[in-house]
């Protein structure tokens, strides 16, 4: 196996885990905002804060494993992304400043004030939409490279772009799909049955908006970038036969109220067969059409190292969120508010 095909596999496992934990976090943030303005915050909030305390500071290793690890191996994305996602990088970055703020005045301060709460919720579903505009862009047509050999962004393009506006629906509809799947699983383990109720609701409200996202989402690819599309329904429509079987089992558990942990890994499972289908089905291609995973792969010796070191990393960085959900996550008498955090 290859250099690249290694690289972009880690990599592509880097990006989901953080999809995965970081969909959690930001979709408790807006529930515990809605909980606040609709008077449920004493359902919901201290179930949500016992998972946050040991989590919320290892959420972002992901991404910062995913962001170094694919300019490190594909030097190229640096020079077609930097400028292009200035912008929505930036505000993706102000927003994630913004929420180590709250969990900083949240744990060590007397009171939530309402105002940061919001900025805590609200960025919860403004950070995901904003960094799905990167897929969108990887799709092509909508960067154009001058003679002078610089990159320019068709903004009116992609702002009335059908599929640049069905992905970022779904990144957040997918957020708060995620987030409350885990968390009712999470709250009947804490056997916190009011939360739980509330939590239950939520996920099935947001069942037929998740695959309706989807379909919307396929249809506008097809738009799009028919090649891409072609792929993924041809080559690879497999995992996605995968992905919207396990949609099924994990909303009818979560129906019959039945093995709430098994379904949280159905809607993994639903989700990672759909990341990997849809990563897959693009490949050899980074960026359509500029960036081929064969000709921007860094060199030989480079690739080497990379690729031990972000092996190494995962293997680091498995275990260590594993040990973490056991202390915290998972401990019976910690869920239940028996037990404090460290």
């Amino acid at each position: 196996m290859s250099y690249e095909i290694i690289g972009i596999t880690v990599l592509w496992l880097f990006l989901f885990g953080y999809i995965i934990v970081a969909s959690i976090d930001f979709g408790a943030g807006f529930f515990s905002l809605h909980a606040k303005l609709f008077g449920q915050s004493h359902y919901i909030n201290r179930l949500i804060q016992r998972y946050l305390n040991p989590v919320w500071e290892v959420t972002n290793v992901f991404f910062v494993f995913f962001f170094v690890g694919i300019v490190g191996f594909f030097p190229d994305t640096a020079y077609y992304y930097g400028t292009v996602l200035l912008i929505p990088g930036s505000i993706a970055l102000i927003l994630l400043a913004a929420r180590g703020a709250f969990y900083a005045f949240e744990n060590y301060g007397q009171d939530s004030k309402l105002s940061w709460l919001m900025i805590y919720g609200v960025s919860g579903l403004l950070i995901p939409a904003a960094l799905s505009t990167a897929l969108t862009i990887s799709e092509g047509g909508f960067l154009k490279k001058t003679a002078s050999g610089s990159i320019d962004l068709n903004w009116t393009e992609l702002l009335l772009s059908p599929y640049g506006w069905a992905v970022v629906l779904l990144a957040i509809v997918s957020v708060l799909y995620i987030s409350s799947g885990f968390l009712t699983f999470y709250a009947h383990r804490a056997q916190d049955w009011k939360a739980y109720a509330l939590l239950r609701k939520w996920f099935l409200m947001w069942v037929a908006p998740m695959i309706l996202m989807s379909l919307f989402v396929f249809l506008s690819l097809r738009m799009q970038n028919k090649a891409h599309f072609n792929a993924a329904v041809f080559d690879y429509g497999w995992l996605f036969i995968i992905s919207f079987v396990s949609f099924l089992i994990a909303g009818v558990l979560t129906y019959f109220k039945k093995a709430h942990g098994i379904a949280f890994l159905f809607v993994m499972l639903q989700m990672g067969t759909a990341f990997f289908g849809y990563g897959l089905s693009k490949l050899p291609y980074i960026l359509y059409p500029y960036i081929h995973i064969d000709d921007a792969v860094t060199n030989d010796s480079m690739a080497l190292v990379l690729t031990i070191a972000f092996i190494c990393g995962l293997l680091l960085l498995i275990p260590s969120l594993y040990f973490i959900l056991k202390l915290f996550v998972f401990d019976k008498d910690y869920v239940r508010g028996n037990k404090k955090g460290y």
